[in-house]
C-alpha cells in the first residue's frame, strides 16, 4: 500500500484505498490528483515525495468525498501548495460538515462526524482549465456526486475517480452511492466512448478497455432502479423500501450504511418519478412510493 507506480511517462498513481495521481510536471515539481483519506495519508504521501526530492505544486481533487480529500490539510500545510477542487465540491472541500449534512438530510449527529464521511477543512479554489498545468485536461464526470471530474494527462492517462466500481465492489456493497442518477448514466455512457492509452479509476485497478467495466456498472444501476421500482408497489413508504433492498442485498444495517444507502434510494426514487416510472401520494400524513402501471 501506498506504493508510487508509473502508468506512462510523468503520469503515475499512489496505490491507496482511493487511488491518488501524480504528475511530474518537470524535474522537480509535481501535483497531485486527490490527496486520500486522512493526515496518515497525507504523511505517507509526503514521505513520496522527500524520497524522490519533489516538491507539491498542487493538489486538484476530483471531488469531495473524505476519501479523495482526507490528506488535503496536512499536505496543504507541510507543503504550502495550492489545492483545487470543481464547482460544489470546492464548497464542501472548505467547509466538510456539508458532506455528513447533505446525506443526513439535515444537522449530521456525532455518529457521521467523523473522518470517513467529513475530512478536515483545506483552502480550496475553484478548479477551472486555466489552473490546470500545460497538457492536463479536466473531464467532466457527474453523477457520483455534484461536479466530481476526472484528469488527461499529455501521456494520455485518464484519472476516473469514483465514476465506476469494480465488480468486487459491486458484489460485496452492490448500492453504490450515487447523487444524480440520470447524470451517473449519461456519464458511464460517455466514458465508454473516450481513448486512452491507461484508464485509472480510484477504487480498482487500472486498465486499458473501460467499457466492459462501464456496461456491468450499467447494469447494475438499472438492475437497482427496477428493484426500488418494484419495491414500490402499490404505495410503500420510504423507510419500508429502505429495509426491503438491505434485506434483499444481504446488507447491514448502522448509521453511516442508512445515510450513504438512504441517500442513494433518495437518488433512484427521484430519477424513477422524473422518468415517469413512480409517483408519489401522501396517506394520513406518510408519503408512499407507487409504481405508475398499478394505476393503469
Amino acid at each position: 500500500m501506498y506504493e508510487l507506480v508509473q502508468a506512462a511517462g510523468n503520469s503515475y498513481y499512489i496505490q491507496s484505498p482511493a487511488k491518488i495521481g501524480l504528475v511530474r510536471l518537470n524535474d522537480t515539481d509535481v501535483c497531485l490528483i486527490d490527496s486520500g483519506n486522512d493526515k496518515s495519508a497525507g504523511r505517507k504521501v509526503r514521505q513520496i515525495l522527500d524520497t524522490n526530492g519533489w516538491y507539491l505544486k498542487a493538489i486538484y481533487n476530483t471531488h469531495s468525498h473524505a476519501d479523495h480529500i482526507g490528506g488535503n490539510q496536512y499536505l496543504q500545510n507541510q507543503t504550502g501548495c495550492r489545492v483545487f477542487a470543481p464547482g460544489i465540491e470546492c464548497s464542501f472541500t472548505r467547509y466538510p460538515v456539508l458532506e455528513p449534512s447533505a446525506l443526513y438530510g439535515g444537522f449530521p449527529p456525532k455518529d457521521l462526524r467523523h473522518k470517513f464521511l467529513m475530512a478536515q477543512e483545506s483552502r480550496a479554489e475553484e478548479l477551472t482549465s486555466d489552473c490546470l498545468p500545460e497538457g492536463i485536461e479536466i473531464i467532466a464526470l457527474p453523477g457520483h456526486c455534484m461536479d466530481m471530474v476526472g484528469f488527461r494527462t499529455a501521456d494520455d492517462v485518464i484519472y476516473l475517480a469514483d465514476c465506476l466500481s469494480g465488480k468486487g465492489t459491486l458484489e460485496k456493497y452492490q448500492i453504490g452511492y450515487i447523487y444524480d442518477v440520470a447524470s451517473y448514466l449519461a456519464t458511464l455512457e460517455m466514458v465508454k466512448m473516450l481513448k486512452a492509452k491507461l484508464f485509472i479509476p480510484a477504487h480498482t485497478e487500472p486498465m486499458e478497455d473501460i467499457v466492459p467495466l462501464a456496461d456491468l456498472n450499467i447494469a447494475k444501476v438499472r438492475e437497482i432502479g427496477e428493484g426500488i421500482v418494484r419495491e414500490c408497489g402499490t404505495g410503500t413508504c420510504f423507510e419500508q423500501i429502505l429495509q426491503n433492498l438491505f434485506d434483499r442485498y444481504g446488507l447491514q444495517m448502522n448509521f453511516e450504511q442508512y445515510a450513504l444507502v438512504g441517500s442513494t434510494v433518495r437518488s433512484y426514487l427521484a430519477w424513477l418519478k422524473d422518468c415517469g416510472r413512480v409517483d408519489v401520494e401522501f396517506d394520513h400524513n406518510r408519503l408512499l412510493w407507487k409504481r405508475i402501471d398499478f394505476e393503469k
